[in-house]
């Protein structure tokens, strides 16, 4: 039985404050939290880097950073249980997390 990585490999994209800003924009599937949604989508697609601008970008917004899943768990959460998520981790908590 195959083990599933924690987090996908991002390569080669350049990400400008501008493209960073987009995934503000993605729509959510059925009754998934939007807020939730692009956290998720940012943090699965952007180097640790990039997601802590985006974070900058998701408050400016007026985004909910502790928004839930259909579980009634965080972002904060997920990522707090995957190996390579402490930039991650530390970004959303700097960015208000709880």
């Amino acid at each position: 039985m195959a083990l599933k990585k924690d987090k996908q490999k991002v390569l080669g994209e350049n990400f400008t404050d501008e493209r960073i800003k987009t995934f503000l924009n993605l729509e959510p599937y059925g009754d998934l939290n939007a807020d939730y949604h692009v956290l998720e989508k940012a943090y699965r697609g952007m180097k640790a880097g990039n997601f802590t601008s985006f974070i900058k970008f998701f408050n400016e917004a007026g985004r909910d950073i502790n928004a839930t899943n259909q579980d009634g768990v965080t972002l904060l959460q997920v990522a707090q249980q995957h190996r390579h998520g402490e930039d991650y981790v530390a970004a959303l908590k700097t960015g208000g997390a709880v």
